[in-house]
């Protein structure tokens, strides 16, 4: 007995490790965290290093992230929302299977399998791994987009789908399946009924229950209580012949309106992430190195078909239905893998005699690959250069139109930072000539009495429509630092008498804005920083004469990092005019062979290497 209980703690160790070391690593290298699982999974497999003999075991435990998944979904979805979204779910979704299912289906037919066959093996195919898209898009932000809304839609009618094919299933089935008509109604019932009693409970019984645990003040009870009503909705859903995943997305779906919604999403995140990321490993461990390897040509060209024809139909549908081209390429490459619903679905069909096991070893095989391909798919997008789609310039006028300007200041970009740099000017009276790459904005602002243009910054055909050449200074306000650097580049070549002020991003941005020859810089975040941490001072009781001393200390020990990154003095003591400030790090590194160092710098490093109390290197600011 205690040597099971050795080998249990050695696999949930090697578990763990396998996640630590392959998650962050492919997550570095750009390749997401699901791909991480899914090789870990495999290297620790049954095909792999072998500390896990039953990958099936690993999976129906792991299921339980994809549930909690979706019940944290499920709470950023209001009723409201859901209903909003019905066009999406019922209209795109179910376009989306049809179109694709019929495709799928009827090149498995062309290549000669029956068509029950086929169309279960296309079906199964058809419906998307609601994990792993799900885990992109919150990896990259997009979840609460409208385009990752769209795509979370089509994902809820994939997921439903499940339901009525395991239907057809036992209506295809060859063989009796021993039930009958008022079985059959029964089930219905009974699937009725957990549906039921989960909106009754959810919605009239959950928030005074979660109000008496909060006034007990319990918190591991809180805790408790939320896993229960996931694992319990889930469970009453499976009870009544449907899916666990979207039991936990109706119950989250009900709660999304409790005032314990932010509590209950606190306390399921643990045990998601967990479950979810021990979920991949699991698709990781079912990987069957062995068929591939046997029938790899048949295996290889099943993915690359498969998925060029479910993403051809994707992207078909997502045109349709008024999808920009960017975007029906985005859900293409995200949605073109098969999903974890395809197991369910051909084990059962293999249960019924449709499918021969090979078949279904080699069709699991298939979705396996196609989710472990899918990042590398989406990160090959990334790739891809931006569409040169013409702006719509209805309403909007554009720099050409600007005509004969002087003693003005240009400023190019009209975001958060040029609007509020605006202020101080427009209220001194100066004029201003505003140039803006983003319609949308240029709209808004028209509406708050501000006259932008349209423009390119990065155009000198732009700038001198927008008279950069008789402009009394040029502030570069664009949001991101490879364009702001290409402005400022252009700027000093073409109109080098010209001032050209900069908002930089991070120490990298500040060293190539100097190199373009830029006449003052301020990164984004600066005077907010050192008012926020002086302001933290000043709250912990420091007298007012030594936050000046502190500030001041900051900026010398700026000036010191600016000039061993390689600056010449002059333009350190220009950036230190200019208020930069760096992320300090130890000042102890050997000088290079010639290099000299003020007497300045020289007292910081010394000062640095007595007191010992710089902080270590960590992400620019």
């Amino acid at each position: 007995m205690a040597a099971e209980h050795g080998s249990d703690l050695v696999q949930v160790v090697v578990v763990l490790a396998a996640g630590v070391v392959a998650v962050p690593l492919f997550r570095r290298l750009g390749l997401g965290s699901v791909l991480g699982y899914l090789a870990a999974g495999l290297a620790i497999g049954p095909f792999g290093l072998r500390f896990f003999q039953d990958p099936q075991a690993v999976l129906h435990v792991a299921e339980l992230g994809v549930v909690m998944f979706l019940f944290v979904i499920g709470l950023e979805m209001q009723p409201s929302r859901l209903w909003g979204m019905r066009r999406d779910i019922f209209g795109s979704g179910l376009t989306q299977v049809a179109v694709c299912g019929g495709l799928l289906t009827g090149l498995g037919w062309l290549l000669g399998f029956p068509l029950p066959t086929a169309f279960l093996a296309a079906m199964g195919f058809v419906l998307s791994s609601t994990a792993i898209v799900m885990q992109i898009l919150e990896e990259r932000g997009e979840t609460s987009t409208l385009a990752g809304q769209r795509i979370v839609s089509i994902l809820l009618l994939e997921d439903l789908a499940i339901v009525p094919l395991l239907a057809v299933v036992a209506v295809l089935a060859p063989v009796p399946s021993g039930g009958s008509d008022t079985s059959q109604w029964v089930t219905a019932g009974i699937a009725v009924a957990a549906i039921a009693t989960l909106v009754a409970v959810s919605r009239w019984l959950l928030t005074p229950l979660f109000s008496l645990l909060a006034n007990a003040g319990a918190r591991e009870v809180m805790t408790a209580a939320a896993l229960l009503v996931v694992l319990g909705a889930a469970l009453a859903m499976q009870a009544g012949g449907l899916s666990m995943a979207m039991g936990a997305f109706a119950a989250g779906v009900m709660l999304s309106e409790s005032p314990f919604r932010r509590q209950l999403e606190a306390d399921i995140e643990p045990f998601r992430g967990i479950l979810l990321g021990l979920f991949f490993m699991g698709v990781g461990m079912s990987l069957d190195v062995a068929l591939v390897g046997r029938d790899w040509q048949i295996i290889l060209a099943s993915v690359v078909v498969m998925m060029a024809v479910k993403s051809a139909g994707i992207l078909i549908v997502a045109r349709m239905t008024c999808a920009g081209l960017r975007e029906a390429l985005h859900r293409a490459a995200l949605m073109g893998q098969g999903g974890e619903f395809a197991f369910v679905l051909y084990a059962a069909a293999t249960a019924a005699g449709i499918f021969e096991p090979r078949i279904n070893a080699v069709l699991t095989a298939v979705v396996v690959l196609s989710m472990a391909l899918t990042p590398l798919v989406v990160a090959a997008m990334r790739l891809l250069p931006e569409p040169a789609a013409p702006p719509d310039l209805d309403g909007v006028e554009g720099a050409e139109q600007i005509g004969a300007v002087h003693d003005h200041v240009l400023m190019i970009g009209f975001g958060r930072f040029g609007q509020v740099a605006s202020q101080g000017l427009l209220a001194r009276g100066i004029d201003i000539t505003i140039i803006e790459s983003d319609t949308e904005m240029i709209r808004a602002a028209a509406g708050f009495g501000f006259k932008v243009y349209y423009g390119d910054g990065r155009r000198l055909d732009v700038l001198h429509a927008s008279g950069a050449g008789h402009a009394r200074a040029v502030l570069v306000c664009t949001d991101r630092p490879e364009t702001t650097t290409a402005i400022v580049r252009l700027l000093k070549a073409e109109f080098p008498l010209t001032p050209v002020m900069a908002r930089a991003y991070d120490r990298p941005h500040v060293l190539a804005l100097l190199k373009a020859g830029v006449d003052f810089h301020l990164r984004e975040t600066l005077e907010s920083a050192l008012a926020f941490g002086t302001a933290a001072l000043r709250q912990l009781g420091e007298a007012e004469e030594a936050l000046g001393e502190i500030e001041a200390d900051i900026r010398r020990r700026d000036r010191a990092r600016l000039e061993l990154e390689g600056l010449g003095e002059r333009e350190a003591a220009r950036a230190l005019m200019h208020g930069n400030r760096m992320v300090p790090k130890p000042l102890t590194r050997p000088r290079q062979p010639g290099q000299a160092l003020s007497r300045e710098t020289e007292a910081v490093i010394q000062e640095a290497a007595e007191r010992d109390a710089l902080q270590q290197d960590g992400h620019p600011v």
